[in-house]
């Protein structure tokens, strides 16, 4: 019997174009745009489908626009599904850092619209508040010797892992001097790889308290429900099962690191057999290989190939 997750890409999964090909063939898919641009009140889906590339990538419209994708691919896939006599019933759902916010959507935790403008905010309060900075990715290296060059950093400013993405594949978040000493050292003790990424600000780090705190009085003020389906935090990687849980969580992963590595393992650990990939791109695929190589993952964003889903026909009820 297999037993599937739903999870959710995040910021940087972007590209002008994406989602292009489910206008055509999915009306439930094309409705998700429309509505996206009637809760935002701009033309977010000729954005998404045209750019240019440097306004979709900026994080006041990326996310959004990453949403919006998630949230059209994930209706088209329940139609595909429906219409194929397919019983396809998640029974966990994870967001990468962003990508939370389509999952609580998913989860029936959330209003689409209230996601929506919510991740706008986000973008928006991230790029305003938080404390210049920057991340960068460390490939190539166990934890404990991230988790030393971080200490070691630490004498040059505040610095902390970001994104435990998957073993051996860490990012780093923090003030630049901090961020140019850890990365410089992590290709000096034989790291595969050790690169600034092209963002501005220091996501999931200490950095963004002022951010934190701004955005938990937007999110006091917009109604949740106890998802319907368990999710996983990317704080601390346990099961968020109520309205006030998801809060925090939505909070507090402002300042606090994505355990994208220990979420899997929790899903797999819980009897998840599959993952689907809903929303552009296919990263998290990739980390989930690396993460749990003996599990099944699919993507929705694959030309109009669903062979796989024939193979989720037992998924149990």
């Amino acid at each position: 019997m297999r037993s599937i997750a739903f999870v959710f890409p995040g910021q940087g999964s972007q590209y002008v174009g994406m989602g292009a090909d489910l206008i055509t063939r999915s009306p439930s898919a094309a409705t998700a745009y429309e509505r996206a641009d009637a809760a935002l009140g701009i033309p977010l889906s000729r954005l998404i489908l045209e750019g240019p590339a440097d306004e979709l990538d900026l994080t006041i419209n990326a996310q959004p626009a990453i949403l919006a994708t998630s949230y059209a691919y994930l209706q088209a896939l329940r139609d595909e599904a429906r219409e194929a006599g397919i019983e396809l019933i998640p029974r966990a759902m994870a967001g990468h850092s962003a990508g939370q916010y389509a999952a609580a959507v998913a989860a029936d935790a959330i209003d689409y619209a209230d996601a929506l403008r919510l991740v706008r905010e986000r973008g928006r309060i991230m790029q305003e508040r938080g404390i210049a900075g920057g991340m960068g990715a460390v490939i190539g290296l166990s934890d404990e010797q991230v988790g030393e060059i971080v200490d070691a950093a630490r004498e040059h400013g505040e610095i902390s892992v970001a994104n435990a993405n998957a073993p051996g594949q860490i990012v780093l978040s923090g003030v630049i001097p901090a961020l140019v000493f850890a990365l410089e050292m992590s290709k000096t003790v034989g790291a595969r790889k050790a690169a600034r990424l092209a963002v501005s600000v220091a996501s999931h780090s200490p950095l963004m308290r002022r951010a934190r705190d701004e955005f938990a009085r937007i999110l006091a003020r917009v109604p949740f429900r106890d998802p319907q389906v368990p999710m996983l935090g990317n704080v601390h990687a346990t099961i968020i099962s109520t309205a006030d849980g998801l809060r925090v969580e939505l909070t507090e992963h402002l300042v606090h690191g994505v355990q994208w590595t220990e979420s899997v393992r929790s899903m797999v650990g819980s009897g998840i057999t599959d993952f689907v990939e809903v929303g552009p791109g296919r990263v998290l695929s990739g980390l989930i290989r690396r993460i749990s190589p003996e599990s099944g993952t699919h993507q929705v964003d694959l030309s109009a190939d669903r062979s796989w889903l024939a193979g989720l026909r037992e998924a149990p009820a």
